[in-house]
């Protein structure tokens, strides 16, 4: 039997996570980056037994920041039979990523603000009558 270590999220990972979450992250890939930024890589499988995520999330997830190009991923291939693993490292830098969703929020507020002053013009224009 062979020893293997593995990196595990603590406490300060959890509150970054939560974070990003407050800025429109989706749990799972804030849950991926957070363990990807304290990692150099890793296999599909390691993140499913560090982060407690079932591989099916981790692959959706993964899609959601291929989008981005925020990872890369390459294929190792393992001593003997079976398929070959993808190895997963982040290939974006972390602020990156946060300026992305910066932007993001920044288009969507401006947008709403316009509304706003739209509907305000409009409401000038629209007489105000009282029925009784």
């Amino acid at each position: 039997m062979k020893d293997y270590e593995i990196k595990v999220l603590d406490e300060e990972d959890h509150f970054f996570i939560e974070t990003l979450k407050t800025i429109g992250i989706s749990r799972k890939v804030a849950i991926i980056i957070a363990y990807l930024m304290n990692v150099d890589e890793a296999s599909s499988r390691e993140i499913e037994i560090s982060t407690g995520l079932r591989q099916p999330e981790i692959s959706l997830a993964m899609k959601l920041m291929h989008n981005q190009s925020w990872f890369s991923a390459r294929l190792e291939k393992k001593s003997g039979k079976g398929r070959p693993m993808k190895i997963y490292s982040l290939a974006a830098p972390v602020d990156e990523i946060i300026s992305f969703y910066e932007d993001k929020i920044d288009k969507e507020s401006q947008a709403t603000i316009s509304v706003i002053k739209k509907l305000k013009v409009m409401s000038k224009k629209v007489p105000f009558t009282l029925t009784i």
